[in-house]
């Protein structure tokens, strides 16, 4: 029976580099944590930068791993009560995405997709906490994170100085930052993070094998 599948290159382009943007976070809370409500206006403001690998061997497809250092948590904002609170959690962040581009080499636009996981090193509180509604002020239970993302961009291929990339990228975690277990407060914490990133990588070079 006759099958088909993604055309094979005459030989597979590895290309590694380093990214790094700004993003957004933000916690989907249930019961709703008190000063969140307006998702814009308490999104935590960080940083994020890691290295970049992209191994392509068919068209219009290549994998890609990562290896990040992030910034997500939360902020609270509630002028009755006096809160002006943030939570900052430094993470060490591995994706695994499918990488499918198109468009000509000079000049493409991508999507990435696929899951990814982390794991909190650290833990950062600044402002006033609540007086009165205190559970999100306790240590995380779950320190490992796992979820997916999602990324649009484009990027300059060059012949000789490499690529340069842009990309609006989505995680959403799959994982409970907090116990929701029976006798937990929480039934839900998912963190969600939006970042803008930009990248430069450069190609391995790679011999073609003799027949």
């Amino acid at each position: 029976m006759p099958a088909m599948a993604q055309p094979r290159l005459n030989m597979p382009h590895i290309y590694i580099g380093v990214h790094g943007g700004v993003m957004g976070s933000m916690m989907y809370w249930n019961p709703r944590v008190v000063g969140t409500q307006d998702l814009m206006g308490t999104a935590l403001l960080g940083g994020n930068g890691g290295l970049v690998f992209r191994y392509t061997e068919h068209k219009v497809c290549a994998l890609q791993i990562e290896l990040n250092y992030i910034q997500r948590g939360w902020r609270e904002t509630d002028a009755e009560a006096g809160v002006a609170y943030s939570r900052t959690l430094d993470c060490i962040q591995i994706p695994l995405l499918t990488h499918l581009y198109f468009g000509k080499k000079s000049f493409r636009g991508f999507f990435n997709l696929g899951p990814q996981i982390s794991y909190c090193i650290n833990e950062r509180e600044s402002g006033t906490k609540h007086p009165t509604y205190t559970a999100q002020y306790a240590p995380i239970d779950h320190p490992f994170d796992w979820g997916l993302a999602a990324g649009l961009g484009c990027y300059i291929h060059t012949p000789k100085a490499g690529i340069y990339q842009l990309e609006a990228r989505f995680n959403y975690s799959l994982s409970d930052t907090f116990s929701n277990s029976k006798m937990a407060y929480f039934s839900s914490s998912h963190a969600m993070v939006a970042s803008v990133n930009f990248a430069y990588l450069f190609e391995i070079k790679v011999k073609k094998k003799k027949r």
